[in-house]
Formats: C-alpha cells, sequence, structure tokens
C-alpha cells in the first residue's frame, strides 16, 4: 500500500511513516524545499502547488503538515502562519486529491480537539459544536479546507488529536525534563480536562482510519477516559518517583506564554466515541500506560530504595 504523508518529519508523521514501512508499505513523503530521497515529493501550501505524479498510485494520504502551536509566543504574524500552515496547506492538498483521476481511497486530516474550545466539565463526542477562542476557529477552516476532496467523493476523516504523550515532542516533552528535575506541578487550578492520548495509540488510530472505511468525518483521537490536569500531574510524578509540588499559578502561564496560555488552561473532556464504535483498541487506555509506554525501553523509573 503507498501512502503520502505530509509533516513527515514531526512527532507523529515520523512515527506514522516508521509504522508503515516495518509494515512493508510504501511512505512517500512531502516537503516543501527539493527533494533530496527518493521517497520525497515537492509540495508549496502557500502556492496551493502538490506534485500530482507523486500521488499517483496512493492509496491514502495523511495530511499532518503545521507549526507548532506552542513552538513560539503568539504575535500576530505567528497567528496567522499556525492558520495559514493548515488551512492553505489542507485546500491545495484537497484540490490536488481532486484533480487526479484515479484519487486516494482516504485523505485522513490531521485536527485537533481544540475544535471544542474550553467546554469546562461537559463530556464531549464528534458530534459536539465547534467551542471558541482562536484555535477553535482555526480547527473550523482547517476542516472546511477539505472540501474539495469530500466533495469529489472522497472518504475524508479529521483527527481530532489530544495532547500525544511522548518524552520527545509536543507538549509532554516540555513536561517530561520539568517532573523529572523534581519541578512539576499541576497548572492553574488543575481541574481542566486534558484529553491524552500515547503515541503508539496515535498511530495505531491513524492506521485504524486508514482501514477502516466507515470512518469519515470527525473522529477523536483520545484516551478513553480524559483526566483532569491534576490527576494527570499526580500520576506523572508517582510514575517517574519525582515530587509533584510545584504548580504554576493561571497569571503565571499568561505572562509566559501569553494568549496561548488560555488554551493550556482550557478543558476538553473528548472521547473517542466514533473510534470505539468502529472496534479500535488502545493499547494505553490508561494515563500511566500511556506515560510508561512513552519511556525508552530500558529507561523506566527505578523506585529510590
Amino acid at each position: 500500500m503507498r501512502i503520502a504523508i505530509t509533516g513527515s518529519t514531526g512527532l507523529i508523521g515520523s512515527a506514522l511513516v516508521r509504522s508503515l514501512r516495518a509494515d512493508g508499505h510504501e511512505a512517500v513523503r512531502f516537503v516543501r524545499r527539493e527533494p533530496a530521497a527518493g521517497d520525497e515529493a515537492r509540495w508549496d501550501p502557500a502556492r496551493g502547488y502538490v506534485d500530482p505524479e507523486a500521488l499517483a498510485g496512493c492509496a491514502g494520504v495523511v495530511h499532518l503538515a503545521g507549526a507548532g502551536v506552542g513552538d513560539h509566543r503568539w504575535t500576530a504574524a505567528y497567528k496567522k502562519e499556525i492558520r495559514d500552515s493548515r488551512v492553505l496547506g489542507t485546500a491545495a492538498m484537497a484540490r490536488a486529491l481532486a484533480a487526479l483521476e484515479q484519487p486516494p481511497r482516504v485523505f485522513v486530516v490531521g485536527s485537533a480537539v481544540g475544535y471544542y474550545g474550553d467546554a469546562g466539565d461537559r463530556v464531549l463526542d464528534e458530534d459536539s459544536p465547534a467551542g471558541r477562542g482562536f484555535l477553535a476557529g482555526v480547527c473550523v477552516e482547517w476542516e472546511a479546507a477539505a472540501a474539495p476532496a469530500q466533495e469529489a467523493g472522497i472518504r475524508t476523516a479529521f483527527a481530532r488529536t489530544g495532547l500525544v504523550v511522548a518524552p520527545e515532542g509536543g507538549a509532554w516533552g516540555r513536561m517530561f525534563p520539568l517532573f523529572r528535575a523534581g519541578l512539576g506541578g499541576r497548572l492553574g487550578s488543575g481541574r481542566q480536562y486534558w484529553p491524552y492520548i500515547s503515541l503508539r495509540d496515535e498511530i495505531a488510530a491513524l492506521r485504524h482510519i486508514i482501514d477502516t472505511p466507515s470512518l469519515s468525518g470527525p473522529v477523536n483521537l483520545t484516551a478513553p477516559e480524559p483526566l483532569t490536569n491534576r490527576r494527570i500531574t499526580e500520576v506523572m510524578a508517582r510514575v517517574l518517583h519525582r515530587p509533584a509540588v510545584l504548580p504554576v499559578p493561571a497569571v503565571a502561564l499568561r505572562i509566559v506564554l501569553g494568549e496561548f496560555a488560555s488554551d493550556v488552561l482550557g478543558s476538553q473532556r473528548a472521547r473517542p466515541t466514533r473510534l470505539l464504535e468502529s472496534g479500535f483498541v488502545f493499547h494505553d487506555p490508561g494515563i500511566e500506560q500511556a506515560i510508561r509506554a512513552s519511556l525508552p525501553t530500558g529507561q523506566q523509573p527505578v523506585r529510590p530504595a
């Protein structure tokens, strides 16, 4: 099976490439620079260009490219980059797929649980409405940009991913060093729900979407039971055998992170209803399992004597 992937150098994209290749599939990596390897193809999302020859024969396309929401302070210029990297890229790929004589069977568009905004304690599934705020608005535009592919009859799914538990990237990549140093603690009140998912479940879920014809539209990629930030902090501290006694006040987060702090402190009690209904089985349904699965082999923490 031949699968095209954008965002293949990121945390999720690189893991997906490894997983597909380990099972004998072909992964075509779309890059914005000139291709430097036989498995690379050119695209320019800002200009709307996608190499059509590289898409030929692809059974599916997984579109994960987008500027990191936590990589920089949210200036007006960087907010534009966050939006444009998602909306323009999705529109470019969707138009390219729609123009193919033999389009792929499935188009998986990376999205986020940020779609729901700050929903407090309300349980969220894929039918829940969009929330308010910058990231929620971006997610709405992001998913809408895939319309050309949907209108061309291509099965299109939106992978609304939660916080991926992995020490080498994303939000969790910033948390692990703090906890290992004994500096971890809840953020703000700690009452906000954090929908999480282990990296291996994220990859398994993306592949499940590719292989499951009944899955289209929004699909929450989160563990079955979201937990509060306070509870996650407690489990992180216990698994890593470190104290979690230094809470970060909300006001401090707003000073350091600016507008992004509102999303860090926001609450999404999202459940993977459609994933579960389609028969997906999680490797790491609980937070302790997800944390332990993220630790490299041979580096599992040992309780001090």
